[in-house]
């Protein structure tokens, strides 16, 4: 990532009115979980599109309460298990009972698993439409990770917990992710 411009994080505000412009998309149901996989679940593109069911199902084909993300799909074969968030939780269990449980979660008008790519394009486009610069498909993982270091300490976790959520093989990379934020920093002095 050295020398490329990161992609920019986004505010829970951002990502309200995502949430409402795929509402009214031609295809809501799956673009809300598009966005939640890469928002509250920290997904990258290609794990988004390499998602199955059977990874976010229990083996009886309940909705289970984890995404367990595949060694195959994932970059350097970092596969991961993600708990899932209720926002997440609710989206997917709409999108499942409009699916059904066969194949690729995030399908295309035809029904095919999507490329990475076209889902990089995706993103970017609908962010455009949005008006939200410099966002792209890494802004909703970029802004999942930097929100679980603002509060892994609350959790009672720490920067570790982050990186294997991240599915990073080094901590130095999660860290990289990780967006400053300039009133944290003035409290924090403050309490020096």
């Amino acid at each position: 990532m050295a020398g490329r411009r990161q992609a920019k994080i986004l505010t829970h505000a951002h990502l309200r009115l995502s949430l409402r412009k795929a509402r009214a998309g031609r295809y809501p149901a799956r673009d809300q979980v598009l966005l939640l996989l890469s928002h509250k679940a920290g997904l990258r593109a290609a794990e988004i599109a390499g998602l199955t069911w059977p990874m976010v199902l229990t083996p009886d084909g309940k909705l289970a309460d984890y995404i367990a993300v595949a060694d195959q799909i994932a970059k350097g074969r970092g596969g991961r298990t993600i708990p899932t968030h209720p926002m997440l939780h609710r989206a997917l269990a709409r999108l499942h009972q409009q699916e059904g449980s066969e194949g690729h979660v995030i399908k295309s008008e035809r029904g095919e698993c999507l490329r990475p790519s076209s889902l990089v394009n995706w993103f970017a486009a609908f962010y455009r439409e949005l008006g939200f610069e410099g966002c792209t498909s890494h802004s909703g993982r970029r802004t999942f990770i930097t929100y679980a270091a603002r509060r892994f300490a609350k959790a009672g976790g720490s920067l570790r917990d982050v990186q294997l959520l991240a599915g990073h093989a080094s901590i130095t990379m999660t860290q990289r992710y990780i967006d400053g934020d300039p009133r944290a920093q003035r409290r924090l002095v403050s309490l020096l």
